[in-house]
């Protein structure tokens, strides 16, 4: 396991201060942030810092301290350790008895609490998902069953000394603004344990309980389902296995991961299995070319680049034809080359489940009657037994004040999908109500970061009105349907490489490649892995630079049970070829912001 250095990434210094929190991090030094940013407005202070005890002693008024941290899942525990790395003091309130969310799998439904089922494995692999200062160990496979990702997080809380600050079978019942809340900016939670309630005063409060806290049941939509239908529903939240489905004729309404997930599951001991899709699906597989992890080839800031160079069009283009490479999905009913609304899932199986019958595809559901489902193209099914609802998850923060509820119904509301804008003190942060393109978990741990760097004083915040203006020019005027999942979901790349800069902490791979030739090459046409983000800036990482040229390296070793003798090795070829082709591309890119072509914006694009 590499070891994690959790040092500011500053050069070294001390000063002498009555701040007792400038006494529990020596060796940082203060400068002019420029507003918004997150980066030193004056260059030279880089090389020439200068003692700013001063500056640390102004900020001393306004400084957070005590920080509440609501919910101990992957969110939460990033959270507490970003609020350490800072020299906060986080405490955390966990309402079960454990660690790692939805994540903990339990066969119980104890408190209404939401946790995956018993076969779930991630579908991101290990090095695209880890905290980016503790990979996983490499004897790890690359896509983890939860009961390994949930040692996982045991190891990052014992290596990082997190679970003394979380407090167990405590609920938080209500966060509420202080009456001096607009000079202040503290909070008070009242939190319930063992029916003894208590009162708390933070000075921050970093919300950690994701957007998987309501099962979205939509009744109203499906006509005949709770008045005619004499068969079970249920919500996919109350399915753990598929042995209470065994010999019976199943409905699956909804084609996410979930899903499909389980209509392949069932089609193993149901007598029949049919999936209820309204959407144009894209099905895809974890395992890539040559074997390697889907997201690990995919995902990284050459395609990046490509996107943004590319017209959409001709991109579109060359999405559907790899993902019609593994099959045509036309053929299957799931998707069109000619669609402009779709989604893509993983899935290794199901096309499998198509092709031999065991799953039937059916369009939208149009109404049920007492024993069957009637379809939007007039077809019916009979018999049917069990209708599952995978229609995703809603959210609500009921412990919320109304009057802060109120600022936002969805993450579109919240400046960069983490700050109500409208809040006088920007101490209320809500942290993993976001749906990337990659995973969720390096996509929380970057904003507690960048959280935990504004509430220490290090980062600022624009002014209201820049963050109204950026709220309402991101949010669609149209609401959509709460089981639509596209509202949350955004660009890996470009919401990490968006946050990062935020938080100064975004790798440059332009200086990289006059500096260390080799790492850039990694970083442009490799994974973009969460250990890049520890290359530079606050939380610098000493063993960030290893993790990155290492990461092939920990995927194959899981796989490294019978060897067999492979003397062809093209790699030293393909680092030439990537060493010159980046070059290439970054003078395009170089050239087509200073010339762009009509309807084309540099803003867009990937700052390289």
């Amino acid at each position: 396991m590499l070891e994690s250095g959790a040092g500011s990434g500053f050069l070294p210094g001390h000063f002498s201060s009555v701040d007792t929190w400038s006494q529990r991090r020596p060796g940082v030094f203060c400068w002019g942030w420029e507003e918004g940013t997150g980066v030193s407005a004056d260059p030279w202070a880089i090389l020439f810092p200068v003692d700013r005890t001063l500056a640390s002693c102004l900020l001393q008024d306004s400084m957070v301290r005590r920080v509440a941290v609501i919910g101990a899942g992957v969110s939460g525990l990033a959270s507490i350790k970003c609020c350490l790395d800072e020299g906060l003091e986080p405490t955390c309130f966990e309402r079960s008895e454990d660690i790692g969310g939805l994540w903990r799998y339990t066969d119980s439904m104890d408190g209404g609490r939401i946790s995956v089922y018993r076969s779930v494995i991630t579908n991101t692999s290990k090095e695209m998902s880890c905290f980016s200062d503790f990979p996983c160990p490499e004897d790890f496979p690359s896509f983890l069953p939860h009961g390994l990702l949930l040692e996982y997080f045991r190891m990052y809380s014992r290596h990082f000394d997190l679970l003394r600050h979380i407090r167990f079978r405590t609920t938080a019942l209500s966060v509420r603004k202080r009456p001096d809340f607009a000079t202040s900016g503290q909070w008070e939670v009242v939190t319930e344990t063992n029916g003894i309630r208590e009162s708390h005063v933070f000075d921050a409060v970093m919300v950690c309980t994701g957007h998987f806290q309501e099962p979205y049941l939509p009744l109203a939509f499906f006509p005949g389902i709770d008045t005619r239908f004499k068969g079970q529903y249920l919500h996919s939240q109350e399915y753990k296995d598929a042995g209470a489905f065994r010999g019976k004729r199943v409905l699956v309404v909804g084609i996410g991961n979930t899903g499909g997930d389980l209509s392949v599951e069932l089609s193993r001991v149901a007598a029949k299995v049919f999936l209820s899709a309204r959407s144009n699906t894209w099905v895809v597989s974890r395992v890539s070319d040559h074997g390697f992890p889907f997201d690990m080839v995919h995902t990284t800031r050459f395609n990046h680049f490509l996107d943004w160079l590319l017209p959409s069009a001709i991109t579109k283009r060359i999405r559907f034809r790899k993902f019609n490479s593994w099959f045509n999905h036309a053929n299957y009913g799931l998707a069109s080359t000619k669609s402009s609304n779709f989604k893509i899932i993983i899935n290794e199986e199901l096309p499998f489940c198509l092709l031999s019958g065991t799953v039937v595809l059916k369009p939208k559901v149009r109404k049920f009657t007492e024993s069957s489902a009637v379809f939007e193209d007039g077809t019916t099914e009979e018999n049917i037994d069990v209708v599952l609802f995978a229609t995703g998850y809603s959210f609500s923060f009921a412990f919320l004040e109304e009057s802060v509820r109120s600022l936002f119904d969805d993450n579109r509301s919240l400046y960069k999908r983490i700050f109500p804008p409208q809040l006088e003190k920007p101490t209320l942060a809500i942290i993993g109500l976001v749906q990337l393109t990659g995973s969720v978990m390096v996509g929380a741990e970057m904003q507690a970061r960048w959280v935990t760097g504004i509430f220490a004083g290090w980062n600022k915040l624009p002014p209201t009105c820049k963050m109204m203006a950026d709220v309402l020019k991101k949010k669609p005027p149209v609401k959509r349907n709460p089981s639509e999942r596209e509202n949350l979901k955004l660009s890996f790349i470009s919401y990490t490489d968006e946050i990062a800069s935020c938080a100064g902490i975004k790798p440059s791979v332009l200086r990289l490649l006059l500096t260390d030739p080799r790492l850039a090459l990694a970083v442009f046409f490799g994974p973009c892995t969460p250990y890049q983000y520890r290359l530079v800036g606050r939380g610098k990482w000493s063993g960030a630079r290893d993790a990155i040229l290492t990461q092939w390296q920990r995927t194959l070793k899981p796989l490294k049970t019978r060897v067999v003798d492979d003397s062809s090795n093209g790699s030293d070829s393909w680092c030439w070829m990537c060493l010159l082709a980046l070059p290439v591309a970054l003078t395009a890119g170089f050239l087509l912001s200073r010339h762009p072509w009509p309807g084309w914006s540099p803003r867009a694009g990937p700052q390289l």
